[in-house]
């Protein structure tokens, strides 16, 4: 008599498998747009896996997330340290990781001038212009002296012609100071 075979399963079938090739993957893409701490998540999730293949192969990336992360440490010591971070990102380009540093840099010291004044520039490089005359108008409000700083940073050029922005530049020269005591009439 025959014997029955059965089909021998491979181990792409395994949907256990599929998930940590596709962890691999997503820690491989992260670590090419040089989010590490992201990789890293997806990577430790496919060392898990059942493929000892694909556990070997994120571990060797799991090792080099590691170690840039060590070198590159974003342990700041202080919130201008942290700010002058974010504006480093800014300045490469890097809108997406920036956000997320002035974002934690206004729930840490939401009353910071600098901070307010970094948010205004991202949001125009990026072109959210009513979130940039928002922040700039609070920036300005908490130092005035920014006002002038404006006038002069190219991230601004793309509200140039913005009436708001000028107004928040240059503003009526009487607006700022305190009304005049009234004559009284015996002087008149």
């Amino acid at each position: 008599m025959p014997q029955k075979s059965t089909p021998v399963k491979s181990p792409t079938d395994d949907p256990r498998f599929a998930q940590a090739v596709q962890n691999y993957e997503a820690g491989l893409r992260a670590m090419q747009e040089h989010k590490f701490e992201k990789a890293k998540t997806h990577l430790q999730k496919a060392i898990g896996g059942p493929s000892k293949e694909v556990a070997d192969r994120a571990s060797v990336h799991l090792n080099a997330c590691t170690q840039h992360l060590e070198r590159t440490g974003t342990q700041f010591k202080t919130a201008e340290e942290h700010y002058d971070y974010a504006v480093s990102l800014m300045n490469i380009g890097d809108y997406v990781n920036a956000r997320e540093h002035l974002d934690k840099l206004s729930k840490q010291v939401p009353k910071a001038d600098y901070v307010c004044y970094g948010l205004a520039a991202l949001d125009c490089l990026t072109g959210h212009v009513e979130d940039s005359l928002r922040h700039l108008d609070e920036a300005i409000r908490l130092n005035t002296a920014l006002r002038f700083q404006a006038r002069n940073d190219s991230d601004f050029q793309n509200l140039a012609e913005d009436p708001r922005f000028t107004e928040l530049l240059y503003p009526d020269p009487g607006a700022e100071l305190p009304p005049e005591p009234p004559i009284p009439e015996e002087e008149l």
